[in-house]
């Protein structure tokens, strides 16, 4: 095996391995799940610290489609539709196996991939999704009055609702809706009949707290 091809064989194996036993797993029974040495694994990568930031890279970096937050905020469409649309674009690329056991392990284990991506999650999905939730109610832009943590948590809370069901699925091992895209629907139209009034208090809150 040529040594590209050893690399990516060994990172793929190393996927599988941490989604299965997560960040505790040992490399020398990862060397040994893939029939190789653990000098030659060091070889490839030479720290277990090197190795989880490649899978991190491969997992969750290269399956983030940049192109996601335009169309958070392209106005061109309705809200709902933006919002129908991202959710199920991206539940196409993180529902499986690999990547939600293997972020839950990273918070059970203290690893950053966790902080790391709800950093980014934070700032590319949340707040523009409270952004143009303002302007579909009438409300004053974010760079007249900063969002706060108690509308982020809203956001939160459409985020979590989309998170929870594959918890259910690859966590806690049930049967969850095939029809997944009917599913997001629903949680966002439930979303927006509720959010308008709520966001409204707490804009006002904070605008008067910022006076």
């Amino acid at each position: 095996m040529n040594p590209d091809a050893r690399e990516a064989h060994i990172v793929a194996e190393a996927v599988l391995f941490f989604a299965e036993h997560g960040f505790e797993g040992k490399t020398r029974d990862l060397a040994k799940r893939i029939g190789i040495t653990q000098p030659l694994l060091y070889r490839y990568f030479p720290s277990k610290e090197s190795l989880i930031e490649r899978v991190y890279q491969e997992v969750y970096v290269q399956r983030w489609n940049p192109a996601w937050e335009d169309l958070i905020t392209d106005r061109r469409a309705p809200l709902p539709d933006r919002l129908c649309r991202f959710y199920k674009e991206y539940s196409r690329a993180v529902y499986d196996y690999v990547w939600v056991r293997m972020f839950v392990y990273s918070g059970l284990k203290g690893v950053d991939i966790n902080d790391r991506y709800l950093r980014g999650i934070k700032e590319k999905v949340l707040r523009p999704v409270c952004g143009e939730l303002r302007h579909a109610n009438g409300l004053p832009t974010p760079g007249a009055v900063p969002i706060g943590e108690q509308e982020l948590e809203l956001a939160w809370g459409l985020h979590g609702s989309f998170f929870y069901r594959a918890i259910r699925r690859y966590i806690y091992n049930l049967t969850t809706t095939a029809d997944s895209d009917t599913a997001i629907e629903n949680e966002v139209r439930v979303f927006l009949s509720g959010v308008g009034p709520v966001q409204r208090q707490l804009v006002e809150a904070q605008d008067k707290q910022d006076s």
